[in-house]
């Protein structure tokens, strides 16, 4: 990937004014801001979501507290690109005009005031959490990030990270292991509490975050973790914005419009919601300026995201990889498709969701799938495939029990995760291998290996597609209990029947009709 071509001119602070009248950049004194934020995991996301609502906020107030210092948790790379730019970027909000030709609307963003990289200087990490000026440490560090079992939601004590950073007070290496030393060190300085902010598709985020925080503390000292629990607070937030991974075309048109190189420009789709619980321990700006919505419980709205947004994408990206449909427009642009997607959530999801006063459910599905339809984002769909694991509780087990529970069909939601475990096999209908993004990568192989040997120890047929099921289901790690519910396998089993003898389009249309006859 090149970043920069050699003699480009750079898009820096000094050369603002030469950027077009029209072209939005910061009208504050960048010099007078405060990494009144540390967020971990500054990744395409929180640059496209958080830090863009937080500039607006900025500007509306000119409050200097709230700059951002961002902390990539693995790689230089984002560092590498941006401090050459002072920290600007540019924010390029993408979307299609009626007749299907893409435009952007974009922004210079410049709230980002430094970037640390943990693993060169943890040291500085820590100092920086337990700085006088910090008052929120928020995340986005992904499902996997959090060192927890995604089944269970308990810290996983024997993570090889959480191993370490248990030992290593001075160099912590997980997400979980720098906000407890660097909160040591702040109730030894004598300072102040902060405000703990997940903005990761996990359920009960804050809940979540809370408890393993806790829990890290309580094996460090059991004063600072009554400490964290008494004076910090851990808000639920719910985040949703499509924000693809930045490639070098999106490079090369972003400089044309700028008439200067960015080195790390972010696209997003021009739609945004945050809805987070107003529970802050030390002040926060007026996000509210920029579209976040402050509510006292933020749960209706996590389930709504999570089951809806979160499920439905996943459920189209395993099926499309396997299809062999690259981006999620070009996937949702499949008839059979975008009717499963829309009968899935007609039908299966939105049932199980809590009552939003004022919602228009069905407009909110099909706003959904004209998101999905936006051709200017390119939205590739093995990103999305990414980490099944550590996705599959909160984005489509959750509604299988609530499912399960009311004893209703889970017709659809079994093709979704067939797909997953059938998508594990790392190659396509059409034969081209891929790689496996997972932190269980290994357990999932492993798993997979056993499960083939059972199909091919059983009765050919429905009885092989049972016993592979039967054991892909049984990883505790990612299906907890519902590997014993023998209803819940045998519709697995049946879905990842129909994709190996129909394939992805057969299995489609036999589950369209199979759903439409459990509404009969």
């Amino acid at each position: 990937m090149e970043l920069v071509a050699p003699a480009a001119v750079r898009l820096h602070p000094a050369r603002l004014q030469a950027l077009a009248p029209g072209l939005a950049r910061p009208a504050y004194d960048r010099g007078a801001l405060r990494a009144g934020i540390v967020h971990l995991g500054l990744g395409a996301f929180a640059r496209g979501h958080l830090a863009a609502v937080n500039e607006a906020a900025i500007h509306a107030s000119g409050d200097p507290r709230w700059g951002i210092c961002g902390v990539s948790l693995r790689q230089a790379d984002t560092r590498d690109a941006l401090a050459p730019q002072d920290g600007l970027y540019t924010l390029a909000l993408r979307s299609a005009d009626a007749e299907g030709r893409p435009r952007q609307q974009l922004a210079v963003i410049g709230c980002l005031l430094e970037t640390l990289v943990a693993p060169e200087d943890p040291q500085a990490v820590l100092a920086r959490i337990a700085s006088p000026y910090t008052r929120i440490v928020s995340l986005t560090v992904t499902e996997k990030g959090y060192c927890h079992d995604p089944a269970s939601g308990a810290l996983n004590l024997a993570h090889p990270d959480i191993v370490h950073d248990l030992g290593q007070p001075l160099a912590p290496r997980s997400t979980i292991g720098f906000l407890v030393w660097g909160l040591q060190r702040r109730r030894a300085s004598g300072l102040g509490p902060v405000t703990l902010l997940s903005l990761d598709n996990l359920p009960g985020n804050g809940h979540l975050l809370r408890g393993l925080v806790l829990a890290f503390a309580a094996q460090v000292d059991a004063r600072l973790a009554e400490w964290i629990g008494q004076a910090c607070t851990f808000p639920c937030s719910m985040v949703d914005r499509i924000v693809p991974r930045t490639t070098d075309e999106d490079r090369a048109a972003v400089a044309q419009a700028l008439g200067m190189t960015d080195a790390w420009p972010v696209q997003a789709e021009p739609f945004l919601e945050w809805v987070v619980e107003d529970r802050f321990a030390a002040g926060r700006p007026d996000w509210a300026v920029g579209g976040a919505r402050f509510v006292d419980e933020a749960a209706p709205f996590e389930t709504l995201k999570l089951r809806m947004v979160n499920g439905a994408h996943s459920a189209l990206a395993y099926l499309s990889v396997m299809a062999g449909w690259g981006t999620v427009d070009q996937a949702v642009a499949q008839p059979a498709l975008r009717r499963y997607l829309a009968d899935l959530m007609r039908m299966e999801i939105a049932p199980t969701l809590p009552v939003l006063p004022g919602l228009d459910l069905a407009a909110y599905q099909e706003r959904l799938l004209q998101r999905y339809a936006n051709p200017a984002l390119r939205h590739q769909t093995r990103q999305i495939a990414m980490d099944g694991s550590q996705k599959m509780p909160q984005r489509l087990l959750g509604t299988v029990r609530a499912r399960l529970a009311a004893d209703r069909p889970i017709t659809g939601l079994a093709l979704a995760l067939a797909g997953w475990l059938h998508f594990l096999r790392g190659v396509d209908q059409a034969g081209r291998r891929y790689p496996i993004d997972d932190p269980l990568a290994e357990t999932l192989a492993q798993r997979l290996a056993q499960a083939e040997q059972a199909a091919r120890d059983a009765s050919p047929g429905p009885a092989a597609a049972l016993a592979w099921a039967r054991e892909m289901t049984a990883l505790a790690a990612v299906f907890g209990d519902l590997g014993r519910d023998e209803r819940f396998v045998r519709e697995v089993a049946q879905a990842a029947q129909s994709l190996r003898t129909l394939g992805v389009a057969g299995a489609l249309e036999a589950t369209l009709a199979a759903m439409r006859a459990d509404q009969d």
